[in-house]
């Protein structure tokens, strides 16, 4: 099932996707909801960022690709860092792209979205707490990452759009085709299967510390490919079987 939540006639609400059309949701445990009654054609509303999160977990170098692209050393466990929520924006939202930066960088990401409270979990047992997945572009400030100014280089406004939806019938996130495009052409091109730590093992070592609630992101790193992006680009990222995701950039005054 795909879930989203969207706006229509000044009013937000959550539903699911079938067919190009908006439905409501049966039931209140989006785990175990089903189709209600048709809403609207999907082109009549505006989809918002599919979840809400508290806390965005996001594993940085995680796959061999860039590993062995930017020549790091491999690493022996996840190397974690958050971002924070008021990055969140939804599909076709702008990417603000600070006037003062000289390089914005795109990293198009697989997104677990949390379906139950999570806390030491196994990593065998991670699908037990996944609602489902969806596209997720972790913008960066590269300026800024480089001077030691993580918190803004990460989580300045826009800078993590998700979307389009929730795709809950994911058999296996190891086995998913991410691309990334800016203006039509391909930048990345990797299967999930290329990470170096599995959703398990990150699902697991994240929630040795932080306690993850619905709602919440795992964000599972970017492949090779990263690179910049200008007022005026539109970027999207495609995984095969969870969606696709675009968004414009704009300068931000």
């Amino acid at each position: 099932m795909r879930l989203i939540r969207y706006a229509r006639g000044g009013r937000a609400a959550a539903g699911a996707v079938s067919d190009g059309y908006v439905h409501e949701l049966a039931g209140t445990a989006p785990r175990a909801c089903g189709l209600g009654p048709r809403v609207a054609p999907l082109a009549e509303v505006t989809l918002l960022p599919p979840c809400d999160p508290r806390v965005i977990v996001c594993a940085g170098s995680n796959y061999a690709s860039q590993i062995r692209e930017k020549d790091r050393p491999w690493p022996d466990r996840p190397a974690l860092f958050l971002k924070a929520p008021n990055a969140v924006v939804g599909p076709g939202a702008a990417i603000e792209r600070p006037v003062e930066l000289d390089r914005l960088e795109y990293e198009g990401e697989l997104a677990v979205v949390i379906g139950r409270t999570a806390r030491g979990i196994a990593a065998r047992s991670f699908a037990d707490y996944v609602l489902g997945y969806t596209c997720a572009n972790d913008v960066t400030a590269a300026d800024w990452r480089s001077d030691g100014q993580w918190a803004r280089a990460k989580s300045a406004d826009t800078f993590c759009p998700l979307g389009p939806w929730i795709e809950t019938g994911v058999p296996d996130p190891a086995a998913l085709r991410l691309r990334t495009f800016v203006n039509g052409t391909p930048v990345q091109d990797t299967g999930t299967g290329d990470m170096v730590f599995g959703v398990g093992t990150l699902l697991a070592y994240a929630t040795r510390w932080f306690t993850l609630h619905p709602g919440d992101v795992l964000l599972t790193g970017s492949p090779s490919g990263v690179g910049p992006l200008t007022a005026g680009d539109e970027v999207s990222v495609d995984i095969d079987g969870v969606g696709r995701l675009t968004n414009p950039v704009v300068d931000r005054r």
